[in-house]
């Protein structure tokens, strides 16, 4: 009997509160022809809907797929965290499950593992198209704050997916628990010099259910909030280094 093929990439997709998203995503990783050098683990992260049923309902039809779940919601970098701590293959990454990011991303972003060589010293990330006026402007004028303040040319932070080697993820220390962990991946990547590989990505509008944060105006200005108080949190750490 053949050996089985090892996992070279495990896309965490952390799942709150996404029972409606979860079958259609599924099925729409199956007709994006994922092969079998990549793995999916969708982290029920403290769902309060049936999440957590629709899952075990529905997995055991798609052998790439696989869940664990967090019992309670810690925040959405905390989910992937612990979805990361969880991989086993030599590359990892995330990606959302709101089907407003596409499923043939994941094989795009692991055909350019392929073409540099499976290098470890590459990070890949989306780069968002199809957005609305106002929240590009939102992207940029944060994308421009962070450059100049930590030193790095960080554009379009929250673009997904996000693609690099378990080793780089080995070296974090006290990554955030909440949206900030774009961030901090990013500027660590950028920081210890990967190679950050950008492709183009389409970014339509959300299909079921409400975003957990991005709810209107007085959403966007309490992510700004938390946002910049990490990133002075980041700042001061590097400069005590």
């Amino acid at each position: 009997m053949p050996e089985k093929t090892p996992i070279r990439l495990t896309v965490v997709i952390p799942c709150y509160n996404e029972a409606a998203n979860i079958p259609l995503l599924l099925e729409r990783f199956r007709g994006a022809t994922i092969s079998d050098d990549i793995a999916v683990l969708l982290v029920d992260n403290g769902s309060t809907d049936s999440s957590a049923a629709v899952l075990q309902e529905n997995l055991k039809d798609y052998p790439f797929a696989q869940t664990i779940r967090v019992p309670v919601n810690q925040g959405y970098g905390y989910g992937i965290l612990q979805g990361l701590h969880h991989c086993q293959s030599e590359f990892v990454g995330w990606t959302h499950a709101d089907m407003q990011t596409d499923p043939r991303d994941l094989v795009r972003a692991f055909e350019i593992l392929k073409d540099n060589q499976f290098s470890e010293q590459i990070y890949i990330k989306g780069k968002r198209h199809g957005r609305s006026h106002g929240d590009n402007l939102f992207t940029l004028g944060m994308s421009v704050f962070e450059s100049i303040y930590l030193g790095k040319p960080l554009w379009d932070i929250n673009a997904q997916p996000n693609i690099f080697a378990r080793s780089f993820f080995e070296q974090w220390q006290n990554p955030p628990f909440d949206f900030a962990l774009d961030l901090y991946a990013y500027f660590m990547a950028c920081k210890m010099d990967l190679k950050i590989i950008r492709f183009d990505v389409l970014f339509p509008p959300r299909q079921h259910g409400v975003s957990s944060w991005n709810t209107g105006l007085q959403s966007k200005v309490k992510f700004i909030k938390r946002t910049l108080e990490f990133s002075v949190k980041l700042k001061k750490t590097l400069n005590q280094k």
